[in-house]
């Protein structure tokens, strides 16, 4: 939405952040403001498929066909794509056979605090709720 605002400006801003070393992401995409006419003029890593689509993978042809499209779309514009909600392994199965290298949710860890995730990544600890 700060996007559709004022474009130029925000385009200007997060090439300045890319410049940085930042790394940008599209969240939520196919969902709200998301629009192919500012994707090709971002400078993004990656696109983040909306749980709204990956809820469903497997049960509806849907929402895989959409799923997979992003992911087609992320590849052709070089990006990374995120997939965002994957609850079961059905679901990360079909990302990862599509071509969709990361996901978040549940199936992977629960949501945990700042000081737990401290913990794991500084002491390689188990985050709560994971095997060690």
């Amino acid at each position: 939405s700060m996007i559709m605002r004022d474009p130029e400006l925000a385009i200007q801003t997060l090439a300045a952040l890319k410049d940085l070393g930042v790394k940008l992401s599209i969240d939520d995409f196919g969902t709200g403001h998301s629009s192919l006419a500012y994707l090709k003029r971002l400078p993004l890593d990656q696109l983040k498929i909306d749980r709204a689509f990956v809820r469903d993978i497997g049960r509806n042809a849907n929402d895989e066909a959409i799923s997979r499209a992003v992911i087609g779309l992320a590849r052709q514009l070089g990006l990374t794509t995120v997939a965002e909600g994957v609850e079961r392994e059905e679901q990360a199965a079909f990302l990862r056979r599509e071509g969709c290298k990361i996901g978040q949710g549940y199936l992977f860890c629960k949501p945990v605090s700042a000081e737990a995730l401290a913990v794991y990544w500084w002491h390689r600890q188990p985050a709560p709720g994971e095997t060690p």
